[in-house]
């Protein structure tokens, strides 16, 4: 009897280790990762498997002396290291610099079942399973080298905090369940007010895309919010979808919110573009169908506009994987993406080339912060990419700027997020495995 368990046990382990191999070896890219880029991206090579691709980089961070490679013409430095998870900065009229050192919050609700254990090892191999330092440090370079000499903690005690806003007197933060605001004003290196609730936001014991990030309208009457949607593909039903897979509008004075776009499945970085003077995002689309799909996209914000998510991608291709059906027949009103970014980069960063000094090869476009893939085979993102505008629009297919963040054994050395132009025309880039912020400059 036992002797049959064994053998039966065996055949179990071989299957299912053959199992993960053809899925492995029938997800992996059959296309360039150009095919996922630019205006015209190419969308007919799904290929799924009975178990979904995990292919994760491993965090090793940087050893001593080791940077990421910028492109021709470019120069890299440490502005600052040692940080705890850096994701996103603000670059202060007086030259300063806030960098949010953040990582998720509790989400107990999300760690339920098999595939939520497999996906939580495959975020603490990636280095994002670190408890939150839940701060806001301010940087200063006081002598204009690109070196921040001095660093302070600003502001403390928040929860998981990722956007900020300077709005007058005001900084606002967004948390991952609220924005809250405090009075602050350029030059102090610490804020003791308490801070206070201007609006909650989606969070709960899911909060499966925590990151709210935050941009002011120009005039300082509104703030726009980034709310990531709580699942991959809205497997978990559309009533935990309430308000989520979006960007909201929050008038400050009433402290009231439209929904300003939707079908956003985890938009991150805003900047408004400066030629037209409109709002552009970038978004992680969603994962398991393969690796040459679906592509992240830069893409301007239409007011009302719907871009498809769950049930359609890149303009009305329509994904049956949703527990919820589209009762409403969407479809026809889906809004076509700008341009795609590759497959699984998971752009974050977003910042506009304007007031950059890195020579004439990196302006009049946008700078896109890739954090990196983990359910495509080989390798996409991990690097910080530019892309060219023309009339206000994007064109052709981007390029390296800062790269070399995967090491020869394809470990992670560093993770790109956040991406700001400093107040002398560099490039600052926050690294959250790599624990640093860098400085691109023209040599």
């Amino acid at each position: 009897m036992l002797k049959r368990i064994l053998i039966v046990t065996g055949l179990i382990v071989v299957a299912l280790a053959a199992g993960l191999y053809f899925t492995v070896r029938n997800q992996r890219a059959r296309l360039d990762i150009t095919a996922g880029q630019g205006t015209k991206p190419k969308l007919d090579s799904i290929h799924t498997g009975l178990i979904p691709l995990v292919h994760v980089a491993k965090a090793v961070g940087w050893k001593t002396g080791e940077m990421p490679t910028p492109a021709a013409g470019l120069k890299v430095q440490p502005f600052a290291t040692g940080l705890d998870h850096p994701r996103w900065l603000l670059a202060l009229p007086n030259g300063d610099v806030l960098v949010a050192e953040s990582n998720a919050p509790p989400k107990p609700d999300d760690n339920k079942g098999l595939k939520a254990k497999v996906q939580g090892l495959v975020m603490g191999m990636a280095g994002a399973e670190t408890k939150s330092a839940n701060r806001i440090t301010l940087l200063r370079d006081k002598d204009g080298d690109g070196v921040a000499e001095s660093r302070t903690v600003l502001i403390s005690g928040l929860n998981s905090p990722f956007g900020m806003a300077l709005v007058g007197p005001t900084l606002y933060i967004a948390n991952a369940d609220a924005i809250v605001s405090v009075p602050f004003t350029p030059g102090q290196t610490r804020i003791d007010a308490k801070p206070v609730k201007l609006i909650d936001l989606p969070g709960g014991p899911i909060n499966h895309h925590w990151t709210k990030n935050i941009l002011a309208s120009p005039d300082g009457k509104l703030l726009y919010v980034t709310v990531g949607s709580n699942s991959n593909v809205g497997e978990r039903g559309m009533a935990v979808e309430q308000e989520r897979a979006a960007i909201w509008e929050v008038d400050l004075q009433t402290k009231q919110h439209r929904i300003f776009a939707y079908g956003l499945r985890n938009p991150n970085g805003m900047a408004w573009e400066p030629t037209r003077k409109v709002l552009y995002t970038v978004v992680n689309e969603r994962d398991e169908l393969g690796s040459d799909v679906v592509p992240d996209y830069l893409t301007e914000v239409q007011f009302g506009g719907f871009y498809g998510w769950p049930w359609y991608y890149w303009g009305g291709a329509p994904d049956t994987r949703p527990k919820d059906p589209d009762d409403q027949d969407l479809q026809q009103y889906v809004v076509r993406p700008d341009y795609a970014l590759g497959p699984h980069t998971a752009s974050l960063g977003l910042t506009f080339s304007d007031g950059a000094k890195l020579g004439p090869a990196f302006t009049g476009g946008a700078f896109i912060g890739q954090h990196g893939s983990w359910n495509r085979k080989p390798f996409s993102g991990y690097k910080v990419i530019f892309v060219r505008f023309q009339k206000g629009r994007p064109v052709g297919l981007p390029v390296d700027v800062l790269s070399g963040f995967l090491n020869a054994d394809e470990q992670a050395r560093g993770r790109p997020v956040g991406v700001v132009v400093d107040r002398a025309g560099g490039l600052l880039v926050a690294d959250d495995v790599g624990n640093a912020v860098w400085r691109v400059s023209a040599k």
